[in-house]
């Protein structure tokens, strides 16, 4: 049966235009062998996505090396997100937001995806350790050199988005399309400052656990065990928080 063809919108205020949803991959390589990552790549083809999200920490870096792989073919029609600043190893320069730290884990995510250019890279996590000035700078050279082409936020509180802007705009670097924070019927935080920040500076809103960790998917029940292929049954710890 033919999907209706989405309406694609700008990705904040930049020019590149995604689907109104994006494919994550985070149990890519984990939960998720390559067989059934592959049908679930072709079902959002299919439904006309365009916009496909990954991390460097997920399952290992395999989430990364997968993803490649199974958009290889179709490479230019998809608008690749990836994110670093997670730790990817034991030593205290692997992980934040280091101008060390982040050309080689940029570096070791093109490898792994087989591409390029990432899209949009995504600053994982808040590194208040690093000065704001380091990591921009690193971020203006990297779209430079046309390793990246955007870059965007998740998991920043609203005060450090707006620090973020103020910052790269004093300095006359581009700053941040896209912010990606948790979102769901179950946690609407983000409504009382984040939304209404990143609106006043013009980046976009991609959140992620709609559905909050397959809580609200309808497959949990009060009076039942979890499904035995479930995350929760397998203790997952971001189950158990939600």
């Amino acid at each position: 049966m033919t999907q209706p063809t989405p309406t694609y919108r700008s990705l904040g205020a930049s020019g590149v235009k995604v689907s109104p949803l994006w494919l994550g991959t985070m149990m890519f390589g984990d939960q998720t062998a390559q067989p059934e990552a592959a049908r679930i790549i072709d079902a959002a083809r299919e439904a006309g996505l365009n916009a496909i999200d990954t991390a460097n920490n997920y399952a290992g870096g395999e989430s990364e090396r997968m993803t490649g792989r199974l958009i290889a073919a179709d490479r230019d029609r998809w608008v690749l997100a990836t994110k670093l600043a997670n730790p990817v190893g034991t030593g205290p320069n692997d992980r934040g937001l280091s101008r060390r730290h982040m050309l080689r884990a940029v570096d070791d995510s093109l490898a792994r995806l087989n591409t390029p250019w990432i899209d949009v890279l995504y600053l994982h996590r808040d590194d208040e350790t690093t000065p704001m000035e380091e990591t921009l700078s690193t971020l203006a050279r990297l779209i430079e050199s046309g390793k990246i082409h955007y870059y965007g936020v998740s998991n920043f509180r609203a005060w450090r988005v707006a620090q973020l802007v103020e910052t790269a705009r004093a300095m006359g670097v581009p700053q941040p399309v896209v912010c990606q924070p948790p979102y769901n019927a179950m946690s609407r935080d983000i409504e009382m400052e984040l939304l209404p920040c990143c609106a006043n500076y013009g980046v976009g809103v991609v959140a992620y656990s709609p559905l909050a960790r397959g809580v609200l998917s309808g497959k949990y029940r009060s009076d039942a065990p979890p499904p035995a292929d479930s995350r929760a049954a397998r203790n997952d710890r971001r189950i158990m928080q939600t």
